[in-house]
């Protein structure tokens, strides 16, 4: 199982996590912030699970390339 976290309110629209994770993030056309897709929304952090094992790595790629680090993505 892969956990996805965004925390919306922080992105800077980089676009760096459409780019490299367009099956699971685009951007916003209203605000211009990333989308975490199918995501549910709890307390300002925006969350999917995934049991698909190679949605890590392009997720992985997106998290370290943010450069304000609001994506999380862990395998349990």
């Amino acid at each position: 199982m892969i956990i996805i976290t965004l925390q919306r309110e922080k992105c800077i629209g980089c676009n760096y996590c459409a780019e490299f994770a367009p099956e699971f993030f685009r951007m916003s056309k209203k605000d211009g912030k990333s989308v975490l897709l199918k995501s549910k929304e709890k307390k300002g952090f925006h969350t999917v699970k995934t049991p698909f094992p190679d949605a890590f790595e392009p997720c992985d790629k997106a998290s370290k390339a943010c450069p304000v680090n609001i994506i999380s993505v862990k395998k349990i």
